[in-house]
Formats: structure tokens, sequence, C-alpha cells
């Protein structure tokens, strides 16, 4: 019989009216289907195709996502939002690819009990794969799909346990005790190489019949709406009933214009009766053109001529089991090879047909949403791209203005600096001579503040120490008050005045962030004052006062009076005193006080220097000169007037004792102290002055250092910011040209997308 099958087959490659080129049963399908126009093909390398490309989206979008991560802090180019927003499109590429994946080409068979359903699927996997015979049998849905690995075996629908395939004839079929229920789903997963559709991805979906339940609406909900092609299996010894309308009327209300195939099963029933075969074909024909066309509108009367095939899945099933070398003990009727052959013309037309569909079901929306993808993506990173340069342009310009305010700010710093120096010299100039001035005039008026001290007066040792004491007190104090007086006010105006000008000069050179540091740093809490150290206790310290009585006409007074700076003498007579003092070295304060030493010499007791004139009288040596001298006056001027000028001469030494009382001390001895200070005072002058200038010099120069170092804060401040600006430039450059690269890849993803529509989709039309 298999014999037999073959060689009435091979008489199918003639020539005949309706005969069509096609392979001989014995060779392998692969010869015909795997070449490079396969419509299988065409799917197989679509979807290949397409998952590359979402290969690359994917890695494009979580470069772009970490792009976002790494310029997330510049909230200027990119918003939370927008990084929100990428991190959405990893998980809709990851879905579109968990979909891509499992996507295939999906048939799914419907028709009434016994039509034939599972007798087609198994001709079409050339194996006798689902449980088929008279009655009802298929009692629940079974998919048909490629197996991972060399042996069959299926799943139940909410298991992932393994089951032997052959178990599928009593899981599935109507007549077994332990049947399925109608919306369970077992999946049989069968070996590739037996059937190259599986291994095109290609799934058959098997239904029990639309008549033995009323849920129509579950099943297209679950089993329906990813299907690609429809295959209608009707009974040709019938016609179409209302029931499997019915389901097909919701199903294009659910999908929209489903590709449905309609196939007239069982037509080698028609042999019995050759009369009426071309009357029933036509009359078969126009109906299911009719359902197709016009109660359906899915498609037009000419493609309908191309969905309706009158066939025999019995008798395919045979011969593809034939060629397989299994015995057939069914006799084949007439016409079998017109049968046989419009069953290949319905594989062949399934397959351009499933493919095409699938290829426009299953990646047209795909690559839209990959387009959408890219191109909102690519308008993110144009923004990005855009407020990059936008802000890298503001960056520079601000730069730019910085750096020159940098430069502006050293060079006016310089020029003030010089400025600020010459006037701090002129100042402190001018501040010596003023307070020389002033102290020499206030030496000049030194006998009437001393005259103002009016402590009481004792030439007691212990007294007098004390009243020293407070007298250069007073002295001191008096001084400075009254250098206070006319030197303070005019001085602090005058750094006042230096002090605002300075600030007011480099305020300009301060930003106006840092002038509220600067307001805390100049004023000062106290209004300046120059400090006069006179330290007159340590300048008259050496300051010995003599209130010994001395005769204003005794012989010493009169010599000095009248020698008028006899001070040789005077050295003469100390040195004859008090020969040891005589050879202690002189030190540049002796040589300074000589007035003091003379005056101190010259108030020797005039009555010892006469006792001493009369003792050498007296003496052996001179007492002829003392005798031969008051004779020679006696002579010359006579006894009497010697004897009256004696009289007054003693009458004037009498009252001037009597009048040496505690005040006339006092005046003796205010008036030694007012010679010794002036002298040391004028001594000091110089001294004094440069050390208020000094102190002029230090308050201009701190505070010019203050405000200098306020200027090199501001300036190390912009120093900062301006490194920080090329730091932020270099990042936005950075940023703005990763932000382009990735846009460009935008394009190419959407152009890559583009190319592929173009080849698959486009003129799959």
């Amino acid at each position: 019989m298999a014999a037999y099958i073959n060689r009435t087959i091979s008489m199918m490659s003639g020539d005949g009216p309706h005969n069509r080129p096609m392979a001989p049963i014995g060779e392998p399908r692969s010869s015909r289907q795997m070449t490079e126009n396969s419509p299988l093909q065409i799917f197989v390398k679509a979807k290949k195709k397409i998952n590359d490309i979402f290969v690359e989206i994917e890695d494009y979008v979580k470069d772009t996502v970490e792009y976002m991560h790494e310029i997330e802090k510049h909230k200027e180019i990119v918003t939370s939002e927008k990084v929100k927003q990428s991190e959405d499109f990893v998980s809709k590429v990851r879905g579109i690819r968990d979909v891509l994946s499992r996507d295939h080409m999906k048939v799914a068979f419907f028709g009434r009990t016994s039509n034939g359903k599972s007798s087609v699927i198994n001709a079409m996997l050339r194996d006798k794969v689902l449980p088929s015979g008279i009655g009802h049998t298929t009692n629940c849905f079974l998919q048909v799909e490629g197996s991972p690995t060399d042996e069959p075996y299926l799943i139940l629908e909410g298991s992932d346990e393994h089951c032997a395939v052959d178990s599928v004839s009593q899981l599935a079929h109507a007549l077994c005790k332990e049947k399925l229920n109608e919306n369970q789903l077992v999946r049989v997963f069968w070996p590739r190489n037996r059937c190259l559709l599986l291994r095109d991805d290609v799934v058959f979906v098997d239904s029990p019949g639309v008549d033995v339940t009323p849920n129509l609406d579950e099943w297209i909900d679950k089993y329906c709406l990813d299907a690609d092609v429809f295959v209608l299996v009707a009974n040709a010894e019938s016609t179409l009933m209302v029931t499997e309308k019915n389901f097909f009327h919701k199903v294009s209300t659910r999908l929209s214009k489903p590709n449905i195939f309609i196939l007239n099963n069982r037509w080698d029933a028609s042999a019995n009766e050759p009369e009426y075969l071309d009357q029933v074909r036509r009359q078969h024909q126009e109906r299911a053109a009719d359902f197709l066309v016009k109660e359906l509108k899915v498609i037009s009367q000419r493609e309908a001529d191309e969905r309706i095939f009158f066939i025999s899945a019995k008798e395919a099933l045979q011969a593809r089991l034939a060629e397989q070398g299994h015995s057939i003990s069914t006799p084949l009727t007439e016409g079998f090879q017109t049968r046989y052959f419009e069953f290949q013309d319905f594989e062949r037309k399934f397959e351009e047909c499933i493919s095409k569909s699938a290829v426009k079901t299953k990646f047209d929306q795909h690559s839209q949403r990959g387009k959408l993808i890219a191109n909102q993506l690519k308008e993110i990173l144009d923004s990005i791209y855009s407020d990059a340069q936008q802000l890298k342009s503001e960056k520079l310009v601000h730069h730019k203005e910085l750096l020159d305010k940098i430069n502006y700010t050293e060079k006016q710093l310089m020029l003030i600096t010089q400025e600020m120096k010459h006037k701090i010299r002129n100042m402190v100039e001018d501040v010596e001579q003023r307070v020389s001035k002033a102290l020499n005039e206030e030496i000049r008026r030194l006998s009437t503040l001393v005259d103002e001290f009016n402590l009481p007066f004792h030439s007691d040792s212990l007294v007098l120490n004390v009243y020293k004491k407070e007298l250069h007190s007073h002295v001191e104090a008096g001084l400075g008050s009254n250098l206070r007086a006319r030197l303070s006010t005019a001085l602090a105006m005058n750094m006042e005045s230096s002090q605002r000008e300075m600030t007011e000069r480099m305020e300009t050179l301060i930003p106006d962030e840092n002038k509220a540091n600067a307001s805390f740093i100049l004023p000062r809490r106290q209004p300046f004052e120059i400090l006069y150290r006179l330290n007159c206790d340590n300048l008259c310290a050496d300051f010995h006062e003599d209130l010994e009585f001395r005769f204003s006409w005794g012989l010493t007074s009169l010599i000095q009076r009248f020698a008028g700076g006899g001070s040789g003498l005077l050295t003469l007579t100390n040195k004859k005193d008090n020969p040891q003092r005589s050879l202690v070295p002189c030190t540049p304060t002796d040589m300074v006080d000589t007035s003091r030493l003379f005056y101190q010499n010259s108030v020797v007791d005039d009555w010892s220097l006469i006792s001493r004139i009369a003792m050498l009288g007296v003496s052996s040596q001179g007492t002829m000169g003392g005798l031969l001298l008051a004779g020679f006056l006696f002579k010359t001027v006579g006894w009497r007037i010697v004897v009256v000028t004696g009289g007054i001469y003693g009458c004037l030494y009498l009252y001037e004792r009597l009048t040496w009382t505690n005040k006339a001390k006092e005046r003796a001895f205010k008036k030694q102290y007012v010679g010794h200070a002036t002298r040391k005072l004028r001594m000091i002058v110089d001294l004094t002055s440069a050390n208020c200038s000094h102190q002029v010099q230090q308050e201009l120069s701190g505070t010019f250092a203050r405000l200098c170092h306020l200027v090199d804060e501001a300036t190390g401040t912009m120093d900062d910011q301006l490194k920080g600006l090329e730091a932020e430039t270099t990042t936005l450059e950075s940023a703005a040209s990763r932000a382009k690269v990735l846009r460009n890849k935008a394009n190419y993803l959407a152009h890559e997308l583009e190319l592929f529509e173009d080849a698959y989709l486009k003129n799959k039309n």
C-alpha cells in the first residue's frame, strides 16, 4: 500500500490541468523549505534580526541610564523626571525582549466536534501525535510546539513536570475516564527535527469542538488573541454551521481582520458521488467565501479563493506515514492525488500567510515601540545636549568675567598698595613732626605744669621721695593730657579719614558676598588714640635735689656770676675737695648733665670757703699774704668803708638766711626739677615722636593689611570659583559630548528599525 501511494503521488509531478510543481514525497522537505526565501524562514530571520536590534537597544538604554546617573547632580541639564523616564525604558525593553524570545507563529484550529482538527495537525506534523478518531476525541486544548531537546514530552497547565507524550491520548481524549476540563491546556513538546514547521517557530493549538461548550469568550481571550492564523476545519459532508460562524464572529470583534483559512475536510467522501462533485464544491466555495467576505469582512473575494480548500486530512496523514515506511491498510479513493495536492497547496499558502501575519503582528508593534523608545531617548538627550551646551557657554562667559575680575583686582591692588604706602609714609612723617613740635612746646611750658603741682612739700628725705614720685606722675599725666588735647582730635580725624579712604578703595575690589565679612573686621570698638609713653619715673630717676642754703653774694657765687662759666675753677675745687671723684669715668649722661654738675659744685658753703681762706691766712704759709691784703684794703678804702660794707654784707646774708624757708626750698626744688626734667625730656623728643608715628604706622598698616587679607580671601574665593568653573565646564563638555554620541546612536537604532521594517514589514503588505 505504501508503494502504491508513493507511485500514485509521484505521478502528480507530471503535466496535467490540476498539477502544480512540487517535491516528491520521498524527498526531505527541508530541500524545499529551508531556502533563503522560505516564508517561514522570513519569520525566523526577522525574529533574529529584531532580537539583535533590541539587544543593542537594551545596551543603549542601560548606557543612557548610567549616563543619566553620572550627570544627575547637574539639575540644570537633567531632571529627576528624565532619569525616571529613562529607567522605565529599561523594564520596557526587557519586557519586549522577553516577549520576543517567546514570539512564535501561532495557528489555532477550530471547528465542530469530529471535523478532523487533530487529523489536520497530525498530517502537518507528519506523525500521529494528537488523539483522533470518530466521535468527540479532543477534550481540552492541546498546544504543539518545538521541544528544546530531542525527546518529546508534555506539560500540564500549572505544572512544570515533564510527562510522557504517550499519555496525551489518555489525558486529552474525551473517552478517557480521567479526562481534563475543556478550558485546560496541555503543552506537547515535539522534537524539532521531526517537523520543520516546529523548527521554524510554528505552534499549533488544537481545540475541543466549538459546539461542546458555551464558554467561547473565555476561549478567545485565553487562546486566540495572540494567534496569527485561524484554521476553520469544516465537514465537507455538511455545510458551515451557525455555531462555527458565531465563534468566528466573536473572534472578529476581538481581533482586527483575523487571518482565517477554511478547510473542507473529508472531501474524499465526494468520490462516492462523482456526478455532484462540482456542484457540491461550488456550493461549499460560495458559502465559505460569503462568510469570509460578506459576513466577517476580513478579506476580498479574490483573496477568499486562496483561503478555501477541499482536503482529506486522513489521506494526507496516511500518505506521509507511508513516506516514512509505515504500513497503511486503508485503501485510497479516487481523486486522492488532487486532494493531496490541494492539502500541500494549503500548507504552502498557509506558510506564506502565517509568516507574513506573524511578522506583521509580532514585530511591527515591537518595531514601533523600539522606535518610540529611541526617539523619546533622543529627545531627552537632545534636551540634555542643548542644556549642557547652553550651560557650558554661560560657564565660559562667567569664567572669562571672573578671570578678568581677578586680573583687574590684582592690578588695582598693586596700585592701591603703592598709593597707600605713600600716604601712610606721609602721614607718619606728619605725625612725627606734629608730636615733636607739640612736645617741645609742652617742655617749654613745663615750669607752669610743675607749678600746678600742690602736694605739701617737706625737705625730709622720706617725704621728699614720695613728693618726687607724685611729681613724676603729675608731669607725665599732664604732658600726656596736654599732648592728647593738642593732637588726638586732629590725628583721630586723619586716621579715620585714611581708614575710610582705604576701606572705600578696597571695598571696590571685594565682591558683594565677601563685604559682609569686612564689616566685622574693619570697624574698631574705640577710636584710635596715640599713647605718649614718657615714663618720667625712669627718665628723672637720677634727679638729686640740693636744698642746702647758698648765699647769693658769697665769694663763690660772685665768682660764678661774674666769671660766667668758671667751670675750670669749679673743677679744680672739686678735684681738691674730692680727689676720688675725679677718677670716675664720665658717662654720656654725665657729659650731657654738665650744667647740673656745675650747679651742684657751685653751691659749696661760702662760709666754709672763707674759713678755709682764714685758715690759710693763719697758717705759716698764708699769714703774711692775709696781713698784706688786709693792710692793703684798710690803706686803700679806709677802715670805715670796710666796716660799712661788711655790715651791709652781713645784713644781706642775714636776710637771705631768714628767708630760706620751706616754701623757698620748694621753689628751689621745682626749679631744679624743671631744669633737670627739661634736659631729659628734650633728649627723648625724637624718640617719643618716632614712637607715636610708629603707632600710627602700625594702625594704618594693620588696617590696610586686614583689607588686603580680605581682598586676598576674595581673590582666593574667585580662584576657587575659577577652578570650579573649569571643572564644571569640562564636565559639561564631556556630558554634552556623550549626550551627542548617545543621541546619534538613537538615530542609528531608529534607522536600523526602519531598515527592518523595509525588509520584513513593508514588503509583506
